[in-house]
């Protein structure tokens, strides 16, 4: 059970339209190492996760990852909402405007749309946290591309907020498969599974 604040948690406040920086933030908010592919990914993969701490760590950050697809999706909306058909067609948006109008749309920014086939939930603990911490490092670094493009601190503010975050989880992952790995068979390294002995 989840209580939900009516605010976004952090503040977005974008004066300037401008869609080509839509076209490349997009790609958090629907892209292979985007927002919802995060939450996804850690709200499937605690279920099967054997350490019920680690379990935890898993629903509140893939909880927070949709507090995160939120401050995209604000971002991208204020970005695209007061935009002229000038502006559309000159920044390249048109494609996107022809399907979508000025609404948020899941897709990466290279126009693929969202696909749960882009995160894996494995099953294995020790898989699913490297994965996880690999994934981490991904956004941050596509955060760090969207901030070498972008020159309007009102989207750098809150863009350097979600990265210092994927910072964060990365962290917090680490620390979840250092329980994990103590908690493992030495021997055989892997989480012990009656129904699975074939594994010795």
């Amino acid at each position: 059970m989840w209580s939900y604040e009516r605010r976004l948690e952090y503040p977005v406040n974008i004066k300037k339209t401008d869609a080509k920086a839509a076209q490349v933030i997009i790609s958090q908010y629907g892209g292979p190492d985007g927002e919802l592919s995060a939450s996804m990914r850690y709200l499937s993969q605690r279920f099967a996760m054997p350490d019920r701490r680690v379990a935890g760590v898993l629903t509140d950050i893939g909880t927070e990852e949709l507090a995160h697809f939120e401050m995209i999706g604000a971002i991208v909306h204020q970005l695209t909402r007061d935009l002229s058909m000038e502006e559309i067609e000159s920044s390249g948006f048109a494609p996107y405007y022809t399907d979508h109008t000025v609404g948020v749309w899941p897709q990466a920014a290279g126009g693929i749309p969202f696909n749960a086939c882009e995160f894996q939930s494995k099953g294995d603990a020790v898989a699913d946290l490297v994965e996880n911490m690999a994934a981490e490092q991904k956004a941050r670094v596509t955060y760090e591309n969207i901030l070498r493009l972008i020159d309007d601190p009102d989207i750098i503010d809150p863009i350097r907020f979600l990265r210092q975050r994927e910072i964060n989880h990365f962290q917090r992952f680490g620390e979840a498969l250092r329980m994990t790995q103590d908690s493992l068979d030495p021997k055989n390294f892997y989480q012990y599974n009656p129904g699975f002995d074939r594994c010795k």
